[in-house]
């Protein structure tokens, strides 16, 4: 199988230098986004004969059955090589109807539990999806990896920051394979601006903006009895115990402070992500954030309209959101990323980038590169699995990713620039804002990482 691997490697790397060297100049660009659709097809190609050469079906468990939950299912079943054996949901309702979808797509049923911990027992069992609301990820990871399971894990990776790094820790302890789901890292477009800013082309990089403007839509926010079917308290957790609406429940838990904190921590966090791949940099230095919750104002306890600032080593980051305007001003750059460099600016977003060179009337470049990245992230997910080595998209990396975005919604929250010692994990010189690095449990569930 290695040969096999190194061999399409090879290929592909004479087929683009043969390309490359054959085409004018305007016309390079275009051959790279072809190249990278040709990475993913190999790479595709790759799994499935990893697969066919492993001779074994990976059993598998899901931790949420919600919609993205089901979404991640379809991505492993359709990669191949699994049978789902296990399903977990706290909502007897959305557990009956995953299982129903389970045993429609895959000819089997899959057993159903209430409690995490016992799914974890299943006989056979080798490896879990978690797709619950991060504020349950650190405890079901860390009991999933210490039963020696393997684990695909939903963004963010946690919570806080002091869940990030026992869950690092605990995953690195253990050896198991796991991969957090940054799907995007699978784009061509995103790989193609990589390889692009990487061939110095763009020149130095001088900044970079992330940004996503949509209209959100928001439920009933007056507290009223959970469904029949949903333990609430369950729900609730190791956070606060919160009045039940439509509005905090499934799907809805994203603009919630004591869940999703937000759309830079939910879905920022992908263009935060993709933006450290390419630029290749760890943990901001230093972070400022302002906004407010200016049109949703009591009917939803996260900012709709922020502007925060990363400082990274090799350039600063500035994200944008506003989640009531102004994707119909520009519907075309709503979602997505620029890079300014010396040489021109590059705009990406998940299935095409563009580059502008500098100068007057210069002429924009634009390119498709499309894919299905869940599928090609599960299924990179599932190769590690099989082949027993670290996943690409590991914890340790995703941590900075979720710490970047954490550090942002403390700037928020505290008002002020926070200076963030990396190598220790500390906001630098702010006692008020460095509380916000660990949020205290609710009895009777333990905080797992330090004070």
């Amino acid at each position: 199988m290695r040969n096999l691997v190194n061999c399409l490697s090879a290929v592909r790397r004479l087929w683009l230098i043969r390309r490359v060297k054959s085409l004018p100049r305007r016309r390079f660009l275009g051959a790279a986004a072809a190249g990278a659709a040709a990475l993913s097809t190999l790479r595709s190609f790759a799994a499935d004969s990893a697969a066919g050469s492993a001779g074994r079906i990976i059993k598998l468990g899901l931790i949420g059955c919600g919609g993205y939950g089901l979404t991640d299912v379809r991505a492993a079943l359709k990669a191949g090589g699994v049978e789902v054996v296990a399903l977990c949901d706290i909502d007897s309702e959305n557990l009956a109807k995953v299982g129903a979808e389970v045993q429609k797509l895959q000819g089997k049923p899959a057993r159903g539990y209430k409690l995490y911990e016992e799914l974890l027992a299943h006989p056979g069992l080798e490896a879990v999806i978690i797709a619950t609301p991060p504020h349950w990820h650190a405890l079901q990871l860390i009991a999933a990896v210490n039963r020696g399971l393997d684990v695909y894990c939903e963004k963010p990776l946690s919570y806080d920051v002091r869940e990030g790094r026992a869950m690092v820790e605990a995953a690195e302890r253990s050896g198991r394979t796991v991969q957090i789901g940054f799907q995007r890292r699978q784009s061509p477009a995103f790989q193609a601006v990589r390889q692009f800013i990487a061939e110095g082309r763009l020149g130095r990089v001088v900044q970079a903006e992330a940004q996503i403007f949509y209209t959100a839509g928001v439920l009933s926010n007056a507290p009223q009895p959970p469904p029949a079917s949903l333990d609430w308290d369950l729900w609730c957790g190791p956070g606060p115990l919160l009045p039940y609406s439509p509005q905090v429940g499934h799907r809805n838990w994203r603009l919630e402070k004591s869940s999703g904190q937000g759309h830079l921590y939910d879905w920022g966090i992908h263009l935060v992500d993709a933006a450290r791949t390419i630029l290749g940099v760890p943990a901001p230095r230093a972070v400022s954030a302002s906004g407010g919750i200016f049109h949703l104002a009591g009917k939803i306890t996260t900012p709709d309209t922020l502007t925060a600032q990363f400082e990274f080593e090799r350039c600063p980051l500035t994200w944008r959101h506003r989640l009531w305007g102004a994707e119909e001003h520009t519907p075309e750059v709503n979602n997505g990323i620029f890079f300014y460099g010396e040489k021109g600016t590059v705009f990406v977003t998940d299935a095409r980038w563009s580059f502008t060179p500098r100068g007057k009337n210069a002429e924009r470049q634009w390119h498709e590169a499309k894919a299905d990245m869940g599928q090609l992230h599960m299924q990179e997910f599932l190769e590690a699995v099989r082949q027993r080595r670290p996943a690409p998209c590991g914890i340790a990396d995703a941590h900075l990713s979720t710490t970047t975005v954490k550090l942002g919604m403390v700037a928020y929250e505290a008002g002020v620039r926070i200076a963030w010692d990396a190598a220790k994990e500390e906001v630098i010189g702010n006692p008020a804002a460095a509380k916000w690095v660990r949020r205290d449990y609710r009895k009777p569930w333990v905080h797992p990482g330090r004070a």
